[in-house]
């Protein structure tokens, strides 16, 4: 659809998704079509990047089924990655009484997905690790920020529940991980998501008025 042709109709439908996006954490057991799946990663390829890479390759998807053999693989490598990443950070934490307040609640996250891991590993359908390749300048996590929400949205506007899995960051960082996916270790930036149907309603969400946080100048 070109520019021309979007109508206020089209907007109309765009703000209900806007409004109705939400984190979804349990998932049913039904698993998506691999054609659903395939839409929401277009939506994804269609977010800007800034890579000055080869515009065949500049992103790209893996996406781990929940049955696959290797999931059990990747959820024991990303809890071993968050208990590296908690105890580098706790021991800042204790040179560092300013970043203490500041980090606690993120630390104490890390602290259990260095436990219990990540649950949606395992148990949503899907984990899409998306991978953006480096470039100058090193702008790859603000391009998967914008991929990731392009496919937030699509989940959304196709009654998919997801959830972003942002310790999928630090496994760039992760040999093994990238090994196991297939991605070149040190070429990618990654994130990543779960994907399925929300095995609850989301509750409403609350936000401020826009009257209330602009100024105008």
């Amino acid at each position: 659809m070109s520019f021309s042709k979007i109508s206020l109709e089209c907007s109309r439908y765009l703000d209900e998704v806007l409004e109705s996006r939400r984190s979804i954490r349990s998932f049913k057991p039904e698993i998506p079509s691999k054609e659903i799946v395939k839409d929401i990663l277009r939506a994804g390829i269609l977010a800007p990047y800034a890579s000055m890479a080869s515009d065949k390759d500049f992103r790209r998807f893996v996406v781990v089924s929940r049955d696959s053999p290797i999931t059990p693989k990747i959820a024991e490598l990303v809890r071993k990655r968050a208990a590296a990443v908690y105890q580098k950070l706790n021991g800042e934490m204790q040179r560092n009484a300013a970043l203490k307040d500041k980090a606690q609640r993120f630390a104490k996250r890390l602290d259990t997905v260095s436990k219990e891991g990540i649950p949606a590993i395992g148990t949503a359908p899907y984990f899409v690790v998306v991978a953006e390749r480096r470039g100058f300048p090193p702008v790859a996590q603000q391009s998967l920020a914008h991929c990731l929400q392009n496919m937030w949205l699509k989940a959304t506007s196709m009654r998919l529940g997801f959830q972003l899995i942002s310790i999928t960051a630090e496994m760039a960082l992760d040999k093994d991980f990238c090994d196991l996916l297939g991605i070149p270790f040190g070429e990618f930036e990654l994130n990543g998501c779960a994907l399925g149907y929300p095995a609850v309603e989301p509750t409403s969400a609350s936000r401020p008025d826009v009257d209330e946080v602009t100024r105008w100048v």
